[in-house]
């Protein structure tokens, strides 16, 4: 989260409407803290822990209450500038990541803007009551002047009279309130008549005062005009999830246009791939249909083929359940989007849409496709078939709802493996900026060694191991993850972390640092970043830890398994084994090296047995290794 991870320049923190309410002002901790600034000056940090990637929060425009983690677009086609600094723009940040060998992997936002709308597609108009109560909701439209969340002050203009005001808005004034009077090209319905809702603070809400898909102030050409009432239904594709998002028609032909052009601008900039927000809530053939070939024909266009292939896209299809298929909809579950659509349905998208999802509600789980793309054939590694993929990897919810402890991952996380097109792709976290395991809303407390475990799992398991930051100091731990304004952020998960990176770092490669001092230093000694900074450097090292299929056939260990990775002459071949011993039988005959400690077996029967003792320890036997032992002996892999 840039605005909540390193504090580059002070002169761009804002705090906003709820600054005094949250309880940030007493702790002089403004939402909009983090910045480019900051991260470009800590990407050393973020090498020095061995990651190559970074995945941000939204970069666009933002417009709300409470938007400083950039779900709440507003301008698409403009960077916030509440994030940006001279000399440290977000195409400065893109530059300077690049340079250092990290990739940036930018939060997208297709299913929905704003409550004001989309500059430049729509911007409906909001009834307002003047008094101090709602007056930050309404920026004046002074001719000549944008809405800009630099300015701290988003409601009147307080060098005018009440009556200047309204004409600066564009509304009748009439003494205390603004008149109901319908102003020109209003299509709200029961324009400022007052409802039975009040504000938490006791004030009249009135109709048109707050967005609403039913009430006409969102036209069906842009804005789809139901709330949701089913999230395993058709409607949750084409609803409303909160009245602060408002929910793009996507199946619009003005929308779509809108949308492929400003990310289209992002793709231009450089960025490496999306991390594509709220992904289930639209159709996967409008997916399929519309975006993904556009960003990926874009891509192409930019880049080449070769560098296009290697955009990786990777969707949220949130299905917090312990179920294969989310509660039975495969319509709603997270490995249905990493396929093509299996036949033609009408040209009109709308229609379509609604075709798609009977024609595969009706087949159900049992007529899903399936795939062996994740998985090894015996020993061998085989070309994986991507023939059928749909250009969106997935999050891996079944995981992420799992890792309460390893063990459970492991065991119950990978039974949808052969569902999705290419389970290798799936991008694994165990917590992130919204939920912990099981749908906690606390930042992971499992403790220290269950922390290290559920590192190993990921970083030698299938998938792409995902941090989020902090975690590898247990920042916040079992503290909840977001209240809203109802409570300063400093007691969240999403606390500010620059205090934690003060300091100087010189690093010189990935996971390896040469000096430190200050803050940064202290963060550095801790124990869970020794081990990331290992496990990162092991996994680079070890390519069938990075892309190989793996098995578990002729295994006993509680989380155990094999995988190999083979590319023209390369071939990697590698036994793991975590927290606990484990016999692998019918392996391939040959020396094998321990990557952890440099111990080296022969093996001439077809069968090793690997001792391994302490929660988080691993072993990763290689077949004719050349690199031996991978990095210095730390507080867990030793």
């Amino acid at each position: 989260m840039t605005a909540r991870f390193n504090d580059g320049d002070p002169a761009n923190n804002r705090g906003g409407s709820q600054h005094t309410r949250s309880g940030n002002a007493a702790n002089n901790d403004p939402m909009f803290r983090g910045d480019f600034k900051g991260l470009i000056d800590k990407l050393d940090y973020i090498k020095a822990l061995g990651f190559s990637a970074i995945w941000i929060t939204p970069v666009v425009l933002n417009r709300s209450d409470y938007d400083f983690h950039g779900y709440h677009g507003y301008d698409f086609h403009r960077i916030d500038t509440r994030l940006e600094s001279p000399g440290a723009t977000y195409q400065d940040l893109i530059n300077q990541a690049h340079a250092k060998g990290i990739k940036i992997y930018q939060d997208v936002v297709y299913n929905h803007s704003s409550r004001w709308g989309a500059k430049g597609l729509f911007t409906p108009t909001v009834y307002g009551v003047r008094d101090s109560q709602w007056s930050w909701l309404y920026q004046p439209q002074v001719p000549g002047r944008e809405y800009d969340p630099m300015v701290e002050h988003q409601g009147d203009d307080p060098t005018l009279t009440p009556a200047q005001n309204a004409l600066a808005k564009g509304r009748p004034y009439n003494g205390d309130q603004w008149s109901t009077t319908v102003p020109p090209g209003n299509t709200c319905q029961n324009w400022g008549l007052p409802t039975q809702y009040t504000s938490p603070e006791g004030f009249r809400i009135y109709n048109c005062q707050w967005p609403s898909p039913t009430s006409g102030m969102f036209p069906a050409q842009y804005y789809h005009q139901c709330w949701i009432g089913n999230w395993e239904g058709e409607d949750a594709r084409s609803c409303w999830l909160h009245d602060d998002l408002a929910d793009f028609n996507t199946e619009s032909p003005a929308v779509q246009n809108y949308l492929i052009d400003v990310y289209n601008k992002f793709i231009d900039m450089g960025v490496d791939g999306f991390r594509v927000d709220t992904a289930v809530h639209i159709p996967r053939n409008t997916w399929n249909r519309r975006f993904l070939p556009a960003l990926r024909q874009h891509a192409t266009e930019k880049f080449g083929p070769e560098k296009a292939a290697d955009f990786y896209v990777f969707g949220e299809v949130a299905a917090f359940v312990h179920d294969k298929w989310n509660r039975g909809s495969v319509n709603h579950s997270a490995q249905f989007f990493t396929w093509k659509e299996r036949q033609a349905y009408d040209p009109d998208d709308v229609k379509a849409a609604i075709e798609q999802y009977n024609y595969e509600n009706l087949l159900g789980p049992a007529g899903q496709p399936t795939s062996d793309n994740a998985f090894l054939n015996g020993n061998a590694y085989h070309a994986p078939d991507h023939s059928k993929f749909s250009g969106m990897n997935v999050i891996d919810m079944r995981m992420h709802m799992n890792f309460g402890e390893a063990a459970n991952a492991f065991n119950n996380g990978r039974d949808s493996d052969d569902s999705y097109n290419d389970a290798t792709y799936n991008t694994v976290y165990v917590d992130s900026h919204d939920y912990g395991p099981n749908k906690s809303t606390v930042r992971y407390a499992g403790g220290t060694d269950a922390w290290a475990e559920n590192m190993s799992l990921m970083w030698t398991f299938r998938g792409i191991p995902t941090l989020y930051y902090g975690s590898e100091i247990e920042f916040q731990a079992g503290k909840p993850i977001d209240c809203g304004p109802t409570c300063p952020l400093a007691t969240t998960g999403r606390a500010y972390y620059g205090d934690k990176l003060s300091g100087t770092l010189t690093t010189t490669d990935f996971g390896a640092v040469s000096s430190a001092s200050g803050a940064v230093a202290t963060t550095l000694s801790q124990p869970l970043v020794k081990h990331v900074q290992r496990l990162n450097q092991i996994r680079r090292a070890v390519p069938a830890l990075q892309k190989g299929q793996y098995s578990t056939q002729g295994i006993t260990g509680q989380m155990a398994f094999k995988r190999r990775f083979t590319e023209g002459p390369a071939d990697s071949f590698v036994l793991v084994t975590i927290s606990g011993p484990a016999t692998f039988t019918g392996i391939p005959n040959g020396t094998y090296t321990d990557a952890i400690t440099g111990d080296t077996k022969t093996v001439t029967t077809g069968s090793l047995t690997i001792p391994l003792s302490g929660k988080g320890n691993l072993r990763a036997y290689v077949l004719n290794s050349t690199v031996g032992k991978v990095g210095a002996t730390g507080p867990y892999l030793n």
